[in-house]
């Protein structure tokens, strides 16, 4: 753990105790699950920005993306009564299929992210509201689907999308910290250029940034499905692709590429949710939501432009005192 994941850390213990000390219920078993189930979703698709992110992306239609994907699954299950694990490899295998579109779009080309992923998130958000004639997506009245009990149960009082995060979790942090694949992912941050003059593949590195974003985003789709249990083309996961924008940011991770942590995200994520408990425990109108998501974003914009500044300063005086400690011949 960094120093800024340590911060982060920290900044989210300050304000729980604020929370719980302003609204008891905060540590209540029910608000605490419910709050640790919302992080394990949220987390899922805040990971997969992280991704693009880090090669100095930006992925702007997740949320479009999981109400799209999330039509699919529901009308699937409840409408055409596809067995939901075949409907689940179908959605992930859309959520690929559109990855990897968004990252040849982008690599081959050579369109900007902002440009491609905008017009994902206004094409998928009106796919899905054409595909249900801006109707609602849900399972039929009265049915029952045992083997989908599984996303949302609660083994241990914990919900089964913290366990999924958990796993995520660890395999991003490997993928990132610890493979060749993790260090081509900040090398093209950095400077795509010096990456690709040193042999990297930055074209495939940068799709599979893309392509492992919404693979993960359709795993969320599957588990948002089944915390609603339908699915609101027009509404659903609105502006969610801002709230793994701010996580990311958040959790250190920076707009121009080539820096983050899975573990920063991780808090990141937490630290939003706990903010928007908040929100809710003190009677705060929902629709400040956005104001205090906007507000997180630029803060952390700022600090991490400042922390950039503060870095090259330093590295530029550390250059100039160089000479000078070197004895004379």
């Amino acid at each position: 753990m960094n120093k800024k994941d340590l911060g982060l850390l920290i900044l989210i213990l300050v304000v729980g105790l604020g929370v719980y000390l302003r609204n008891p219920l905060f540590l209540s078993p029910n608000n605490l699950a419910n709050t640790a189930n919302l992080i394990g979703l949220f987390g899922l698709f805040s990971i997969a920005q992280g991704f693009v992110i880090i090669t100095g992306g930006i992925e702007l239609s997740v949320g479009s993306m999981i109400a799209l994907l999330g039509v699919l699954f529901v009308d699937m299950v409840g409408r055409l009564g596809v067995p939901w694990p075949i409907a689940a490899a179908i959605v992930m295998a859309l959520g690929l299929l559109l990855g990897l579109a968004h990252g040849l779009l982008i690599t081959k080309l050579r369109m900007q992210p902002f440009v491609v992923t905008l017009c994902g998130l206004l094409i998928y958000r009106g796919a899905s509201r054409g595909y249900t004639a801006d109707a609602t997506a849900g399972f039929p009245f009265g049915s029952t689907y045992p083997g989908l009990d599984f996303f949302v149960a609660r083994p241990w009082g914990i919900p089964t999308s913290v366990f999924v995060l958990a796993v995520v979790a660890v395999i991003a942090w490997v993928v990132l910290h610890r493979s060749v694949f993790g260090r081509y992912l900040f090398a093209v941050g950095k400077n795509e250029e010096a990456a690709k003059f040193s042999g990297i593949r930055t074209t495939a590195v940068i799709t599979a940034a893309y392509v492992n974003c919404a693979d993960l985003t359709a795993i969320a789709a599957i588990f948002f499905a089944m915390y609603t249990r339908s699915v609101s083309p027009s509404s659903h996961a609105n502006f969610y692709e801002l709230y793994a924008i701010a996580a990311a940011v958040l959790g250190g991770f920076s707009l121009r590429g080539g820096e983050g942590s899975i573990v920063g995200v991780i808090l990141g994520t937490i630290l939003l949710q706990i903010l928007q408990n908040l929100v809710n425990l003190l009677g705060i109108p929902s629709s400040l939501n956005f104001a205090v998501m906007g507000t997180v974003i630029l803060v952390g914009v700022l600090v991490d432009q400042q922390w950039g500044y503060m870095r090259e300063r330093r590295r530029i005086r550390e250059a100039a005192r160089a000479p000078a400690e070197q004895p004379a011949e």
